[in-house]
């Protein structure tokens, strides 16, 4: 985090040559250590050293999802055993189950960025947090309590259970522990805000605010910003390659992460996107030598701005990421769940499913779609149909339907939740996304 708060101010042509430089090690490493991308190189007639600026990147094909899941052996670098690399298994906003593997001091490269953005929200290391977030991890031993309580002090609010009690015992928490940042997923910060407005709890005033993980509205971003009365950082990124583009304090765009990352964007047809037309978001990992991710595509699209943020920094700007939108579905007793949650804890925890699609009719009744592949059994749909009911009660009508595939949107995602029914008369009502 040092090192690259130390880089920030430096000019973009010295941080793109050092990128470049990094680009360079790490096509040279996949190419004699990853048995992938000698074939992949091969076919494309392309040598690591052809690569003579960011352009010769074109010329190597782009890298799929599917494309990880069948040959995730094979990108494993010579030299690393994949019992010492660090898992990242996530279902992702896109609804498919997806393991990459990183080695440590990629990893620490990654959280280094990450900590340094948060800094532009105005949080400093030690300083306690407030997550709103899915699945938050149960301290399991003393020392993780010791961490938990002394090193990383964060107190949650958990989106798998998005109620008033909860929401109540989150502003409790706050007002006693007194955290700096509040970091959460975009819409579950706006439904807090909806309810402590409600409320008349006016305590909750961090120093910053970071939205991640699903699309920040901006009639819900101006929203939370006055109710917490501070300025919301948009942050994006994902499991695959950590964080990908963030917000600085003048939120003129987002500071694409050329420290770690090689970003693209790309039209339909392959060629490169211009300044201000919308394309989708490609990225190569320049720091994960154990499981190298080049040229990716994420399935999510984006806008590169023509003009540099005023605030000095040398990174080029995504003017917004427009592809990532999800939807809460309901409890019976209005209870509000988060769609990337349910999708995220499902793909991870019940094999032989490849992609789910989640759409809610009524309060008690479900349709799951489900591209299921060769490890999907009964036992899976057993698991899945216990999964569904141990959160929206043993009432619901959940019907499961296998497909071949599920249809996507404009933006090459599709919505993996979608609720059909009024939202809005609970007591913690939410504003539906637009697509």
């Amino acid at each position: 985090m040092k090192q690259y708060s130390a880089l920030q101010f430096s000019g973009r042509e010295e941080l793109e040559s050092r990128q470049l430089k990094m680009l360079k090690e790490m096509l040279s490493h996949a190419y004699r250590n990853c048995p992938y991308y000698r074939k992949v190189f091969a076919e494309a007639g392309f040598e690591p050293a052809d690569l003579r600026d960011f352009s010769d990147m074109r010329r190597l094909p782009l890298l799929s999802k599917q494309q990880i899941q069948e040959n995730r052996d094979a990108l494993v670098a010579d030299g690393f055993y994949k019992e010492s690399l660090i898992k990242f298994k996530t279902g992702g906003s896109t609804g498919t189950s997806l393991e990459v593997l990183c080695n440590g001091e990629g990893l620490e490269k990654g959280v280094g960025v990450a900590l340094m953005c948060f800094g532009w929200a105005g949080w400093k290391i030690g300083e306690p947090m407030g997550r709103v977030w899915g699945n938050p991890p149960i301290p399991s031993n003393w020392k993780e309590n010791i961490r938990d309580r002394l090193v990383e002090p964060i107190i949650w609010l958990d989106t798998m259970s998005l109620n008033d009690a909860a929401a109540d015992s989150f502003a409790r928490a706050w007002e006693r522990q007194g955290p700096t940042l509040l970091h959460g997923h975009a819409h579950s910060l706006f439904m807090l805000a909806e309810h402590l407005a409600r409320k008349g709890i006016r305590h909750i005033k961090p120093k910053g605010i970071v939205s991640t993980s699903m699309m920040l509205v901006p009639s819900e971003r101006v929203f939370i910003e006055e109710v917490f009365g501070t300025k919301v950082t948009n942050l994006y990124g994902c499991e695959e390659v950590g964080l990908i583009a963030c917000e600085c304090e003048k939120h003129e765009g987002m500071h694409l992460n050329i420290l770690n990352l090689f970003v693209e964007f790309i039209r339909d047809d392959g060629s490169p996107a211009d300044q201000e037309e919308e394309g989708d978001i490609v990225v190569t990992s320049l720091v994960n030598f154990g499981m190298p991710i080049i040229r990716y595509r994420i399935e999510d699209r984006g806008i590169p701005a023509s003009e540099p943020c005023s605030c000095g920094r040398g990174f080029p700007l995504m003017k917004e990421m427009t592809g990532r939108v999800a939807d809460f579905l309901m409890k019976a007793d209005g209870t509000l769940v988060a769609g990337i949650s349910l999708i995220e804890r499902t793909l991870t925890k019940i094999p032989g499913i490849r992609q789910m699609q989640i759409v809610q009719e009524s309060l008690d009744g479900l349709v799951v779609n489900v591209v299921a592949n060769q490890c999907y059994t009964g036992d899976s749909e057993a698991a899945l149909l216990n999964e569904l009911k141990g959160v929206f009660g043993l009432e619901a009508k959940v019907r499961i339907n296998i497909v071949s595939t599920i249809k996507q949107e404009r933006s090459g995602k599709y919505r993996f939740s979608i609720c059909r029914i009024n939202q809005h008369s609970q007591p913690l009502g939410l504003s539906r996304a637009p697509i």
